[in-house]
């Protein structure tokens, strides 16, 4: 789960690390107030999407300019304009795609005076299975593109969860950094208190880019991007509650509320698979005969018949949605199961594109049957390649 960029500076706030005064608006007429609670002479308004590059976007409507969604004002009335010329309107960047998404809040802020801009990253490293920090002096840039083009300027730390952080890792990360003086004390305290936040909150994932040094040789976090691990948010019903369900694609929220794992993608073939090793072969095999899978769709090999039917109807809400391709192997899924929830889906919502089933497994002779008596119009398959052939012709014709 990830959260927006005030959200995690509250928490950042909260564990004391230096960040600055700032406020949330949600509608353009609290602008003006929100800005003249905060001290200026410079404030910063910033767009709050579940996306990064934010800065070098742009905003398809032509009147909100080409500025990005980081704006400076040195007014309040002039972070009360920049703030309505966001809210309500799309912002694409290199992480939305053309799509974008819709600014429903912005952020406003002091301004910094920045000396020098830091990449600064707590991640979890699944090769290692631990947490790993990751730091550059190449801060405000796209990480991606440091690793590309200069990575010896990048830093990767592991932690030893037998010790935890300990001070010597901060001043390393400091004289990665070229911190000196008392920047590589204020370095060792702010990483440790990094570090104990990432573990309390069962975080994935915290960026801070950039970590600058202000004129005045502070330490200070001027951005922050949180993800959480959805398995672990039963333990901490605070940050669950963080979630905004305007930055989750509709299907996938839906999906959700069933337990089902579900991710779209672009593509025109809907998948519905038991397993996620045999939904990343569906989808591969797809590509293999020519075309894109539409959604990753594990119902899990407990599914009742009712989390089928709904996973059935999530498929079909999607517009770019071709063709639909069941490919279930049961173990402790049972093949019947999946043929009476496919059948109920059929009859609630209609069935308007082709639809292959390959069925393999427990009670797979019983689940044929009861396809084939229903009456519909299903494409049988006999394998997984052959599934993957037929429901690409009958998509391509």
């Amino acid at each position: 789960m990830n959260i927006h960029e005030y959200q995690a500076k509250e928490l950042l706030r909260a564990a004391g690390a230096p960040v600055g005064d700032g406020r949330v608006v949600l509608r353009a007429e609290e602008a003006k107030t929100a800005a003249g609670q905060i001290d200026g002479p410079v404030w910063v308004v910033k767009a709050q999407i579940h996306a990064g590059g934010r800065g070098k976007g742009h905003f398809k409507e032509a009147d909100a300019g080409e500025k990005g969604g980081v704006r400076l004002a040195r007014s309040v009335e002039e972070a009360e304009m920049e703030a309505r010329r966001m809210l309500g309107r799309t912002l694409v960047t290199i992480q939305t795609g053309e799509a974008g998404k819709q600014v429903n809040r912005v952020y406003i802020e002091d301004g910094a005076d920045i000396a020098r801009e830091l990449y600064l990253a707590l991640l979890l490293d699944r090769g290692t299975s631990r947490i790993s920090f990751v730091c550059s002096t190449e801060g405000g840039m796209d990480i991606e593109e440091v690793a590309h083009s200069t990575p010896e300027k990048i830093l990767t730390l592991t932690i030893d969860p037998s010790t935890g952080y300990q001070p010597f890792h901060g001043r390393r990360i400091a004289y990665a950094l070229g911190l000196e003086g008392g920047q590589v004390k204020q370095c060792v305290s702010l990483m440790g208190t990094l570090y104990k936040l990432f573990v309390s909150k069962d975080m994935e994932m915290l960026e801070i880019n950039p970590l600058i040094v202000t004129k005045a040789g502070q330490l200070h976090c001027l951005d922050a991007k949180v993800g959480f691990d959805n398995n672990a948010l039963y333990r901490h019903p605070d940050i669950a509650a963080l979630a905004d369900e305007t930055e989750v694609d509709p299907k996938e929220l839906a999906a959700q509320k069933f337990d089902l794992n579900y991710i779209a993608l672009d593509g025109e073939i809907g998948c519905m698979v038991n397993g996620a090793g045999l939904a990343m072969a569906t989808m591969d095999i797809i590509k293999l005969y020519g075309a894109e899978p539409a959604n990753f769709l594990d119902v899990g090999g407990g599914a009742t018949k009712e989390k089928v039917t709904e996973a059935f109807k999530i498929i079909t809400s999607d517009p770019n949605v071709k063709g639909i391709l069941v490919n279930i192997f049961g173990g402790i899924m049972r093949c019947d199961i999946i043929a009476e929830g496919i059948i109920a889906a059929v009859k609630e919502v209609g069935l308007q594109v082709p639809l292959v089933v390959r069925l393999e497994g427990t009670n797979v002779d019983l689940g044929k049957q009861i396809i084939r008596d229903s009456g519909l119009n299903v494409i049988p398959a006999d394998d997984l390649s052959d599934a993957a052939e037929k429901v690409v012709k009958a998509v391509r014709g």
